[in-house]
């Protein structure tokens, strides 16, 4: 289809061509072209656009003046995309990064995504991930706490929210940041489309950085394309005994990917310079005293603590933290693992 658009001008201009004229396009068989030229879309275009208008998305196609910019640059840029919500106002490209890692993140992993992830937001970037579960999601869940916006691009319709656990995730990102998917509505989340997915991960981005990886996995799959499409990558160390860290690991050995321990790295890398003065963020929420002497525990330590740890260096008793606990995983300040420990992913000042 990309070569038939290409050469005809337009998906219309093909689906109304005759079969002869469609065979005299390079690569298409005269079996295939009687095909396309007897089919009829028209009912199957129909209903696409019906349910778009339903949820509220729209077609960006490769010649729209909307198309993201560095995505239509790669080799093989969708010749159009579904959204819903809305892309950043600018679209400006040097602002917009990808951050991608493992499903199964560790404490580590949640807490470097988040403090790299606010560090970026208040740099004005854009975050763009794919709404899978662990690094991907912390990513997203990071860039709103943190007032910025986030674009998530996904393996499946944009009608069809994958993993459905994070459909609220979805909707709370959509009011600043969009969906994105190539897929038609109502296509199911299958595993051949992860992997395309990701080359439009990176191709939105001017680098992707990997938090946490396995020695194989998507993660990799989307460093190894931002480097096919000139793209800088960035790489979190993590330690030599975590499975988790031996993708990353690796990619920085070999020189393929940049170590970030810090945003600067990034933002040098990139031969930027620091503008987080200029961009606007979330206000400090107004805490408690009871909030504020947890967040004085939790932040003596660089590791999650347990509730009875936590509970000892705070004063309180159990029932009483767990509450106000509750209260600052709400505002986006603390985060529970298993196991009834908990950890600061946010600053909340002195």
């Amino acid at each position: 289809m990309r070569a038939l658009m290409s050469s005809m001008g337009s998906a219309r201009a093909v689906l109304g061509a005759s079969a002869a004229s469609l065979t005299s396009v390079p690569g298409i068989r005269p079996d295939l072209a009687v095909q396309i030229a007897a089919a009829d879309y028209g009912e199957a275009v129909e209903r696409q656009f019906s349910r778009a208008e339903e949820i509220g998305a729209e077609m960006i196609a490769l010649r729209d003046p909307h198309y993201p910019f560095l995505l239509r640059q790669i080799h093989d840029p969708p010749m159009f995309l579904w959204m819903r919500g809305r892309l950043p106002v600018s679209n400006s490209p040097e602002r917009m990064l990808a951050i991608v890692g493992t499903r199964r993140m560790s404490p580590y992993g949640l807490r470097v995504t988040g403090e790299l992830t606010e560090a970026l937001v208040r740099e004005g970037f854009s975050i763009v991930s794919g709404l899978a579960y662990g690094i991907d999601a912390a990513a997203h869940r990071a860039a709103l706490n943190a007032g910025g916006c986030t674009i998530a691009v996904l393996g499946s319709g944009i009608d069809r929210i994958y993993p459905a656990q994070h459909s609220p995730l979805a909707e709370e990102l959509m009011v600043e940041g969009a969906l994105l998917s190539e897929y038609a509505m109502g296509a199911i989340p299958e595993g051949t489309h992860f992997p395309r997915r990701n080359r439009i991960v990176s191709g939105l981005a001017l680098g992707t950085l990997v938090v946490e990886a396995y020695e194989e996995g998507g993660a990799l799959i989307t460093a190894r394309l931002a480097l096919e499409q000139n793209r800088e990558t960035f790489a979190v160390p993590g330690s030599v005994h975590s499975p988790a860290s031996a993708g990353v690991n690796r990619l920085i050995q070999k020189g393929e990917a940049k170590l970030v321990q810090r945003v600067e790295d990034i933002l040098e890398e990139l031969d930027m310079g620091s503008k987080a003065m200029s961009v606007p963020v979330k206000d400090i929420p107004v805490l408690s005293p009871q909030e504020t002497t947890l967040c004085q525990a939790l932040s003596t330590t660089a590791g999650p603590l347990h509730i009875n740890t936590l509970c000892l260096s705070a004063g309180m008793d159990p029932a009483t933290a767990l509450v106000h606990l509750l209260d600052l995983e709400l505002k986006g300040i603390v985060k529970q693992l298993a196991g009834k420990q908990f950890f600061l992913v946010a600053s909340v000042g002195s």
